[in-house]
């Protein structure tokens, strides 16, 4: 059971109570009533023959409050998207799979390349935004939920705390971040939160300086968890990144946009384990040494925004400081794995550490490399602006999809 104390400078939501899910979805059907509500889904067409999504689909089937469920797929073929019709039906909600290869979706792609407002790499950043940008085109939602479709743990009551806080009228919150233990079966997860995010985070703070913005990300429990809530306001002019930054790059945003007051982030999970990625030792184009380029290069664009300048000297810094405090977290991790039970192997903990301080390096060559890097998505706002019927032909695309092959 979590404590009821607050640190940092955004707002804990705590689960003190364990109150029953029965009681929050009572709640949340009467907010519902002036908020409805809606439920993102980002999926790879692989997650539908896995074992987490079809539990998942099966707890969403007794959701009582949502009005409207948004699926992305992506690397699905026509075959693959008529079964996702059928794998999906079974949802009682309102519901669209947005079909991201298929010919129509494609060709509005295409127009936006051209435009150059596009997605620029395949991912869960594009996924995310053509779901967002349906829910804008649809109107059926004020409150919107998002999580993965890989969470092994999954209960319908991680729902109901996610989008609660932005749900509820009498709370004025536009974002809500979930966060969770990272333990299962007898093990001390999140690596990359752990091992990399909160050090890196410590080691700029020593490096350059108190910061608002390192201040605002530090408090924030389990910056790199994948569900968060907003309201519908927050879709239009938020940029997210493409990459494997789009959880910081949201957090960043959301600072960007909005005071802290606006913001919170609520327990939502006694426990939760997901699948997990291969931390790729020998290669930096994928597993979890990519999603540390990616996350270390978000911060410093972040930071540059803000003023900062940044030198191969500077990054020498970073990634010494980041290294020693890195490895002291580790003994930490440690003597707190001992005490609850635990298994932490120090060993492959400080080899991560290792090619994460490395991939500092690597992230900041990178920085240093291409000053013009423009990574973020175009919000809709800018969008829209270029191309006044976006949402009106995403939306039409999406019907002519679902017509043509269900059934």
């Amino acid at each position: 059971m979590a404590d009821f104390y607050q640190n940092g400078i955004v707002t804990t939501l705590h689960n003190l109570s364990d109150r029953p899910v029965e009681e929050l979805e009572s709640e949340l059907m009467g907010f519902a009533e002036q908020r409805p509500m809606a439920l993102i889904l980002p999926s790879l067409f692989s997650e539908l023959e896995g074992v987490a999504l079809p539990n998942i689909v099966e707890h969403l089937t007794k959701v009582p409050y949502l009005n409207q469920i948004v699926i992305g797929l992506d690397r699905a073929d026509k075959e693959q998207y008529k079964h996702a019709l059928k794998f999906f039906d079974k949802l009682p909600q309102q519901h669209r799979v947005l079909w991201n290869e298929g010919p129509r979706l494609q060709a509005l792609d295409a127009e936006l390349t051209e435009l150059g407002l596009a997605p620029k790499e395949l991912g869960k950043g594009r996924n995310v935004w053509y779901c967002m940008g349906y829910v804008l085109a649809s109107g059926k939602a004020e409150s919107i939920a998002l999580h993965d479709c890989d969470i092994l743990t999954y209960d319908r009551s991680l729902l109901a705390r996610l989008i609660y806080p932005v749900a509820n009228p009498q709370f004025n919150y536009e974002f809500c971040k979930g966060f969770y233990a990272r333990v299962a079966d007898s093990k001390m997860n999140g690596r990359v939160s752990r091992l990399l995010v909160t050090p890196l985070i410590r080691a700029l703070q020593r490096v350059m300086g108190h910061s608002e913005y390192l201040e605002y990300m530090d408090s924030f429990r389990y910056p790199l968890a994948g569900e968060f809530s907003f309201r519908r306001d927050v879709l239009t002019d938020i940029r997210i990144p493409s990459d494997w930054g789009l959880e910081i790059g949201v957090l960043s945003e959301m600072q960007r946009n909005y005071a802290n007051n606006r913001l919170c982030q609520a327990d939502i999970a006694q426990t939760y384990d997901h699948k997990h990625q291969d931390l790729s030792l020998q290669s930096d184009q994928g597993g979890l040494s990519k999603m540390s380029i990616d996350i270390t290069k978000a911060f410093f664009r972040k930071l540059a925004t803000q003023g900062e300048t940044f030198s191969t000297e500077t990054f020498r810094s970073i990634k010494a400081t980041y290294f020693r405090i890195a490895l002291d977290f580790i003994e930490t991790y440690h003597n707190d794995a001992i005490m609850n039970g635990l298994d932490l192997d120090i060993h492959n903990e400080e080899k991560a550490v290792e090619m994460f301080a490395q991939n500092i390096m690597k992230a900041g060559q990178h920085f240093l490399e291409n000053p013009m890097d423009t990574p973020f998505i175009p919000s809709w706002n800018r969008v829209v602006s270029a191309m006044p019927d976006v949402l009106d032909r995403l939306r039409e695309a999406v019907e002519l999809d679902t017509q043509e092959f269900k059934g």
